[in-house]
């Protein structure tokens, strides 16, 4: 029987955690023959700056994130920010992140996270990179920093009410005389507005009018073993509403497996689990969503 070529592309993946020391060599030798073809292994901690480029180098289909996580982002130095900048000047470093904001565990002050989130940002942004974007439980500071480094997506003006719920957040937008309706915050053009690949907002877990929002201003949309749980039903609307234009794969392992194997060390491979959810709620084949999602974040990562 001819094998079809693997077209899963994990764009999220931490495969330098100490949960693959173990069997490391064995989980990615694994991923071709389970259709995974490309992987991006993403940084979180200072020491994952270095292993990183070693898991890049020995692999030709892993390519690297770096940056750090806004748990760890209290390790932030000049010498951080030095060390950001050389290593994106590696061909196979392709992204900034995981970057951004968790007020879930607020192991660090918001002011912090907030500031190493903007400074990791602004590289990417003098790199040409996109970024991978952390948010949890910080819906609205995460939108307010990407808006000021990226802009909208839509200048300030009138528009029509029809426009205006589909593209914006209720609170975003105000009526006027004439049932006219007006963007309320016209936020000057950030350093990033003209960046082609902005980035990914990773483990999407906000509403379906912040998504419009997040892709409109160019960003995609990470979507991962959450969407095969039970309770998802928000991730699922999201999926449902959201052209697959917009969305890529990803793991986040050794984290949140899917269904079937939630609660397990999670890998590459079962993402054919999320691709199966996918293609089932946009009433399309599993085919279609492995090469659309895989030409999202080849596109994003400027690889052939």
């Amino acid at each position: 029987m001819k094998m079809r070529p693997a077209m899963i592309f994990d764009t999220h993946a931490h495969y330098d955690d100490r949960a693959f020391d173990g069997d490391r060599e064995a989980v990615l030798a694994s991923l071709v023959t389970r259709g995974v073809g490309r992987v991006v292994n993403v940084g979180a901690s200072a020491e994952s700056l270095d292993r990183i480029p070693e898991l890049t180098g020995q692999y030709d289909f892993v390519y690297g994130a770096v940056g750090l996580h806004p748990d760890e982002i209290g390790d932030f130095t000049e010498e951080t920010a030095a060390k950001l900048e050389a290593l994106l000047r590696q061909p196979k470093i392709v992204a900034v992140g995981e970057i951004g904001l968790d007020y879930h565990w607020d192991i660090q002050p918001h002011e912090v996270q907030a500031d190493g989130f903007i400074r990791q940002a602004e590289i990417a942004v003098r790199a040409g990179k996109p970024i991978l974007v952390h948010s949890r439980s910080a819906a609205a500071d995460t939108m307010r920093i990407i808006e000021r480094l990226y802009g909208t997506g839509k200048p300030a003006g009138k528009l029509s009410k029809a426009e205006a719920e589909k593209k914006l957040l209720p609170d975003e937008y105000e009526t006027v005389p004439g049932k006219e309706w007006v963007w309320k915050k016209e936020v000057p053009p950030g350093p990033g507005e003209g960046l082609k690949n902005k980035g990914i907002i990773h483990a999407y877990a906000y509403s379906a009018e912040q998504a419009r929002i997040y892709t409109g201003m160019g960003f995609l949309l990470g979507i991962g073993g959450v969407l095969t749980y039970q309770n998802s039903r928000k991730l699922k609307k999201v999926v449902a509403e959201i052209p697959l234009e917009f969305l890529v794969l990803e793991t986040d392992c050794p984290y949140l497996a899917p269904e079937p194997h939630r609660g397990e060390r999670c890998d590459s491979g079962y993402l054919r689990y999320v691709v199966r959810a996918i293609a089932e709620i946009k009433d399309v084949s599993e085919e279609e969503v492995e090469a659309v999602t895989w030409e999202n974040a080849c596109r994003l990562f400027s690889l052939s």
